[in-house]
């Protein structure tokens, strides 16, 4: 697994807070010059996106960022268009909003903007996504799965995403919506990448080298299915319940780190953000 990344990533498990401390978001405005830099709000995944954009853009100017554009994409036609490839050129931070994860590909993809927002990630531009915002940026996404079910072959949907990041599958709203049992069956039907489930309120930071620091006040959940011994994923029915051996899962919680690489936890429990430097957000 040469490349992890294409760029500097920020996922949140949706539900971030925004009345409160906005600790979430408070780090994603601290990763960039407040004022000078160009925030830019995308709200593709929302059939909702006025309301969406009034709402990131009042957080945003309560956390004292400067120049906050918005990214309104509601036909493919509009992703064709230079001057919104232009809008995701001009970011130093690409914030996609929740709604639908599968909006965001179906509307971009192949066009020039999904082109832009590769260019960019490429040069280190820093893509934030929160929800469907979260999902879309692996290379497969869960688009449809049984919440607070156990997992079921057939009940699972997937489809590709914009593959910002290389070789996982994440979900988000994780634990309070019982989703461990749709990850688990994304796991088994591709046991070589590793599932990441994101509590509300809660993040990683990902940098180029594949590390992951925890943010927030939730967990996060690394499955990993490489070492799986046993699954009947081949053999089910539509209503019949997955079995699967020798699956090994992390618990994260704020602060800690893990190495995409090695697929593993660090050691320590916990690492002061003093000794992250913004370069590796």
């Amino acid at each position: 697994m040469k490349e992890i990344l294409s760029g500097n990533l920020i996922i949140i498990g949706g539900a971030e807070d925004k009345e409160n401390k906005k600790e979430i978001l408070n780090r994603v405005c601290n990763s960039i010059d407040k004022d000078k830099d160009i925030l830019l709000v995308a709200t593709i995944a929302t059939e909702y996106p006025k309301e969406a954009a009034a709402k990131y853009k009042k957080v945003f100017k309560e956390l004292d960022v400067k120049n906050i554009k918005i990214l309104d994409i509601s036909n493919r036609l509009e992703a064709f268009e230079q001057s919104n490839a232009d809008l995701i050129k001009s970011a130093s931070l690409i914030f996609f909003t929740g709604g639908d994860q599968l909006r965001i590909t179906s509307l971009i993809g192949g066009t020039s903007v999904y082109d832009a927002l590769k260019e960019v990630s490429q040069k280190g531009t820093i893509i934030v996504g929160t929800s469907a915002g979260a999902s879309v940026m692996s290379d497969t996404m869960i688009v449809q799965g049984e919440d607070e079910d156990s997992p079921r072959k057939c009940t699972l949907k997937m489809a590709p995403g914009l593959g910002l990041i290389k070789d996982v599958i994440i979900d988000q709203h994780f634990a309070q919506r019982g989703r461990i049992g749709r990850l688990l069956t994304g796991i088994a039907q591709n046991p070589e990448v590793l599932g990441i489930g994101i509590d509300e309120n809660t993040g990683i930071v990902v940098n180029k080298e594949g590390i992951i620091e925890v943010i927030g006040e939730g967990a996060v959940y690394f499955i990993d299915g490489s070492a799986i011994t046993h699954t009947n994923v081949s053999e089910l029915y539509a209503d019949e319940i997955l079995s699967m051996h020798n699956v090994k899962l992390h618990i994260l919680t704020d602060g800690n780190r893990f190495d995409l690489i090695k697929k593993s936890p660090f050691e320590e429990e916990k690492f002061s953000h003093e000794d992250s430097s913004e370069e590796n957000i």
